[in-house]
């Protein structure tokens, strides 16, 4: 531990990602043994290909995402982050070459003081130590996803990303990482906008699913 990593945690103690408790850098051993897993952590579907995804959008993980997503607190993307790189590496290792994420719009952005999928994109790409590449731009701030259906969730997010960086995204094998996958529009979309742009393919991985189905054609 370096002298700097000594005084933060004098300072700024950590606390467990998911119960808060005091001294915890991550996530503590009793929140890791009843965190709510996915029994298959592939996913598969028209559109999105392959998401690998280890948890379930449901109790304490549900809680401590929109704490992330809502209320500031961007240590859950380090500690979720470390989860889902060891999920991806298991699921998908060899299939990607590049990491991106799914980003929210510039509105949506500033209003947080952060993107919350590229800060699980940093966590997790540090585990592999590499740096995740901006490659997509949301156009537009479109209603969120949540409360509508699968019709409306894909007519929701059609046209509102765009390619950025193409040089980097061109012939790319390319790991797309967002939060949570629920019927797979938002991954659909920004895949079909990478290959369109010159990718080789995408795969995707989220933290968690709000549905237990494992396969979505």
């Amino acid at each position: 531990m370096t002298i700097q990593t000594t005084l933060l945690d004098l300072f700024f103690p950590p606390k467990c990602a998911v119960c808060g408790k005091i001294g915890v850098h991550g996530i503590c051993a009793a929140c890791e043994k009843a965190l709510p897993r996915m029994d298959e952590t592939l996913r598969e579907g028209a559109g999105f290909g392959k998401c690998a995804v280890p948890l379930r959008y449901e109790g304490t993980v549900r809680t401590a995402l929109l704490r992330l997503k809502f209320h500031g607190a961007q240590g859950v993307a380090d500690a979720f982050g470390a989860i889902l790189a060891q999920c991806a590496a298991e699921e998908l290792g060899g299939a990607f070459d590049l990491v991106t994420w799914a980003p929210v719009s510039d509105k949506r952005r500033r209003r947080r003081g952060y993107d919350q999928a590229q800060l699980l994109a940093e966590a997790a790409a540090k585990v592999w130590d590499t740096t995740p590449v901006r490659l997509l731009r949301k156009t537009r701030d479109n209603p969120p996803q949540s409360g509508l259906g699968a019709l409306e969730r894909r007519g929701n997010v059609i046209g509102v990303y765009e390619a950025v960086n193409v040089e980097r995204v061109r012939n790319a094998r390319v790991l797309l990482i967002d939060d949570i996958i629920t019927t797979g529009s938002t991954l659909a979309e920004c895949a079909r906008v990478l290959k369109d742009a010159g990718a080789a393919d995408a795969v995707c991985a989220c933290v968690a699913s709000a549905t237990t189905e494992t396969h979505k054609n």
